[in-house]
């Protein structure tokens, strides 16, 4: 499986990527083979200012629906409208063309209870 180092995560299977005030968030490549074939995304915050653990969305899958939290308490501020007609792109590119939304971040000291790649890839063959 994949996990790029320059993200980080979260211990419910998102990814954060930083760049300046906002974040991208996703899916990860554990979390999409997990779910298996996606066809709905749902994400009616945008707009919405969350804290960190709140739901801000879902994923659906063939046999199962699954809840996206918020890695760090931001605003919604867009969702990867891609998604709405190419659902797939989580499963296929989870780390690019299927990212899900992008936050504005309201405390970046947050970013710092977020697990790097190796402490990520541990949690998952120590859970």
């Amino acid at each position: 499986m994949n996990f790029p180092k320059e993200l980080k995560y979260t211990r419910d299977h998102e990814w954060v990527r930083v760049a300046g005030d906002q974040a991208t968030v996703g899916i990860t490549d554990f979390a999409q083979r997990e779910l298996g074939d996606i066809v709905y995304v749902d994400v009616d915050t945008q707009g919405e200012t969350l804290t960190s653990g709140q739901v801000f969305g879902s994923v659906e899958a063939v046999k199962t629906v699954s809840d996206l939290f918020m890695p760090i308490s931001g605003r919604v501020i867009e969702f990867n409208e891609r998604l709405e007609s190419e659902p797939e792109k989580l499963n296929a590119d989870p780390y690019d063309t299927g990212w899900v939304a992008k936050i504005e971040i309201r405390d970046k000291a947050e970013l710092a209870d977020l697990l790097s790649a190796e402490a990520y890839e541990n949690q998952l063959s120590h859970p």
